[in-house]
Formats: C-alpha cells, sequence, structure tokens
C-alpha cells in the first residue's frame, strides 16, 4: 500500500477513536458552522479526520482504500494528496456555502474527501464495473451519476443524518482537481467529462432557483 494513503487511514483510525471517547475533543475539532464564522477555521480539515462512530469510519476508509489505487496509479502520489485534501476543502466550503446562516450545524467525517477521490477514479476510469451493495454490477460513470443525483435529493430532503453537500462538493473537487491534473481527458474522453458534469450543473442550476 502506498506510505500516504495508509498514512492518511491510520490519521484517520486514530483521531477519530480519540473523538470516540473524548467529547471535548471531538467538539473542539468538529465541523460547526458558528465555530468557524468565529475564526476557528481549522475545523474546515479537522473534522475530516472524526467520525460519529466505528462503522462511519470503516466505510469511509474501505471506500478510500478501494478507489484511490485507481487515482494513485494513473496520477501519482502528489496529485492523490491534492485530491484528497482539496475535495475535504471543497467538501466543507459548499456546506459553508448551505448553511452558513445555520449557526448550529455540525458535521464529521471524510465523506468529502473520500468522494473526491472516488469521482477523480471514476472519471478516470469510468467504465469500470462497481458492484453495488456488492451484488448489483453497474458501470462506474451511472454509478458517479446517480450517486450526485441522490446527493441532490439528500441536501432537499433534509430527512436524515448524512451530510449530502459534503459529499457533493467533495466530488466536485475530485472532479475539477482531476481535469487541472489530466487535461487529456478533455479531448480523450470528452463524453464522460460532459455526462458526469451533468449533477453539478443540475445542483448549481437548483440553488441559483431556489430549490434547494
Amino acid at each position: 500500500m502506498n506510505i500516504f494513503l495508509a498514512g492518511i487511514i491510520v490519521a484517520n483510525a486514530v483521531i477519530s477513536y480519540k473523538g470516540f471517547n473524548d467529547l471535548s475533543f471531538f467538539r473542539k475539532y468538529e465541523f460547526h458552522v458558528g465555530s468557524i464564522r468565529s475564526g476557528e477555521q481549522i475545523r474546515m480539515l479537522s473534522s475530516g479526520f472524526l467520525h460519529v462512530d466505528m462503522m462511519h469510519l470503516i466505510f469511509n476508509m474501505l471506500t478510500l482504500y478501494f478507489f484511490a489505487p485507481v487515482v494513485l496509479s494513473w496520477l501519482g502520489t502528489f496529485s492523490f494528496i491534492l485530491i484528497y485534501f482539496g475535495s475535504l476543502i471543497f467538501g466543507n466550503l459548499l456546506t459553508m456555502m448551505f448553511h452558513k446562516n445555520d449557526y448550529s450545524y455540525r458535521a464529521v467525517g471524510a465523506s468529502g474527501a473520500v468522494t473526491g477521490v472516488l469521482y477523480s477514479a471514476i472519471l478516470l476510469q469510468p467504465n469500470m464495473m462497481l458492484g453495488v451493495f456488492f451484488v448489483i454490477p453497474m458501470p462506474a460513470y451511472i454509478f458517479g451519476i446517480v450517486y450526485l443525483l441522490y446527493s441532490i435529493y439528500g441536501m432537499r430532503a433534509k430527512n436524515d443524518n448524512i451530510g449530502h453537500t459534503a459529499h457533493f462538493g467533495g466530488a466536485i473537487g475530485g472532479y475539477l482537481i482531476t481535469l487541472i491534473k489530466e487535461p487529456s481527458l478533455f479531448t480523450d474522453n470528452t463524453l464522460m467529462v460532459i455526462l458526469l458534469a451533468i449533477p453539478i450543473i443540475i445542483l448549481f442550476g437548483m440553488a441559483k432557483l431556489g430549490k434547494l
């Protein structure tokens, strides 16, 4: 395993475990709109290394473990790190954009960063087959589009505790950084670049129309 990928997984495990057992630590470093707006910008990064529980942590780290190698093999270690942390920040920035007036809004998790890596991997290798729920075969690009459309639904419904906005922001980060690092995708895989942009265009179109 790549040493930087291993380091990220270990950091998530250690910091999350600390948060599981120390509520004051958890509250100090979680994503919290009121605290961030009062100047605690470290939360924009630190919240990405905290998780609600062990299952939340395991799910995110397993997803990262499976899809990071695609990004690493195509773009290398530096670009993988840039995509991971860039997507984490993109996810939290989009969350701030949509929840800036909800001072009590809280969130934790590496989901934005992991979704960015996932979306980058899909953009780089759109025809790889994924096993949805480990059973249903689906081309990666279809999964990516459906996943983001579901995230838009989740953002509108607000009927669960999932950070759909962070997921979506992370995907945008992964998409944009991957295209910046690998601009040949615009000509080599134009259709996929366009298809994977559709949910992003829909999101900002709905936001502009006040539908979110």
